[in-house]
């Protein structure tokens, strides 16, 4: 159960991180709005889902998963470069949260 809270801790910090960029600096509301509530669900799932699992792990998943999953909706919808090196660093990273996940037992 921890790390499903983990892994949707992480989808909800790709939506706040995505949601920053729809603010306008946070001058404009609903997206404000949105995206500090997305926000405190992330960090609050995060919370939950540390009662079982390492810091150090969660953490690095948690930033991992919302790293990658921005990445990837820059490059899907924002039109961002999706260059082979680039996606070489995205999947490092994802059998960076791989492994983590593997060797981290709860």
């Amino acid at each position: 159960m921890s790390w499903m809270l983990l892994v949707l801790a992480g989808l909800l910090e790709v939506a706040w991180a995505v949601g920053l960029k729809y603010t306008d600096g946070f001058t404009r509301l609903w997206p404000s709005a949105l995206t500090l509530a997305a926000m405190a669900a992330s960090v609050g799932l995060l919370g939950l889902a540390l009662r079982h699992l390492p810091l150090g792990t969660a953490y690095a998943v948690w930033t991992g998963i919302g790293t990658v999953g921005t990445a990837i909706f820059g490059m899907v919808i924002l039109g961002e470069p999706a260059g082979a090196l680039r996606l070489l660093s995205i999947a490092m990273i994802i059998a960076g949260i791989a492994g983590l996940k593997l060797l981290t037992p709860a």
